[in-house]
């Protein structure tokens, strides 16, 4: 005799299933956000978040780090934007399969596995070394806009493939061109997905450690230029805690890491949503 459930109670348990998965990870996020700022939130203090830090970080605060943090991931996402949308849109709108399209799309997907060690030991040979940049924000940048690259190329790429294409039809049908019909009609209607996976890279760009290290330098002074070395919330992070310089503070730049983090997210939300309104 066969026992076979029946299609309501199998929709019930994928259900429950489904949703028990969902609630551990949401009290795994909340549980490591929740001890982070348990034991950070005590360091936060005007005199943390705007003095110069001293003495390796048992002193001061750390407000060089959270300059060299922005300016990093900031010429990051500049660089990396239109590199990662545009090679999106040449593979959505400008190839039809073929060779090269497979090349560049196996290329993409191995450049998103390679460890961000590797990024770095690449930074620090080709942008430190070889165009003598030296430890810097920008070759910092350079090299986390290498890192972020592909995770925009595959998201825009997606967002432009779910664009319909009676839409592209109906723009040349009134005589549109094919870069009028890209610019006015494909990206903004893909917008929202693009924006994604810009905020994908900019929350991996915050939180790297290893790649900045080896490009952008550890130096505490405040930066100045694109040229200055500067240690990022990250970095700074990882040397308090590796070195037990300071546990306290450690937690406390972990605590502004998060906060920055949830704050770039929530701008970013907030801006697609609003988008989303106009056009949609």
């Amino acid at each position: 005799m066969t026992f076979r459930i029946g299609p309501r109670t199998s929709q019930i348990i994928a259900h429950i299933i489904l949703l028990l998965m969902t609630i551990v990870t949401v009290i795994v996020l909340f549980f490591i956000i929740g001890y982070v700022f348990k034991n950070g939130f005590a360091q936060l203090s005007l005199e943390f978040l705007t003095d110069r830090t001293r003495e390796m970080g048992k002193e001061g605060g750390i407000l060089p780090s959270i300059i060299g943090t922005l300016f990093i991931t900031v010429l990051a996402i500049i660089i990396a934007t239109p590199l990662g949308v545009g090679s999106a849109v040449y593979l959505v709108e400008y190839t039809r399969g073929g060779l090269l399209r497979k090349i560049i799309s196996f290329g993409a997907d191995c450049l998103a596995g390679v460890p961000s060690i590797i990024f770095g030991l690449f930074g620090f040979i080709f942008f430190v070394i070889q165009l003598k940049l030296g430890w810097s924000i920008l070759s910092g940048s350079l090299t986390l806009a290498v890192m972020i690259i592909p995770t925009i190329i595959r998201t825009s790429e997606e967002a432009i493939k779910a664009v319909p294409q009676s839409y592209r039809e109906i723009s040349y049908s009134l005589g549109g061109g094919k870069l009028d019909t890209i610019l006015k009609v494909v990206l903004p209607t893909s917008l929202p997905g693009i924006l994604t996976g810009v905020i994908l890279g900019i929350g991996r760009a915050i939180g790297e450690t290893a790649a900045v290290i080896f490009t952008a330098g550890s130096s505490l002074n405040m930066p100045t230029s694109v040229f200055s070395s500067t240690r990022t919330l990250a970095v700074h992070f990882y040397i308090l805690a590796r070195e037990g310089i300071s546990m306290p503070k450690a937690y406390g730049t972990a605590t502004v890491l998060i906060i920055i983090i949830l704050f770039v997210n929530l701008v970013a939300y907030r801006l697609m949503h609003r988008f989303m309104a106009k056009y949609y």
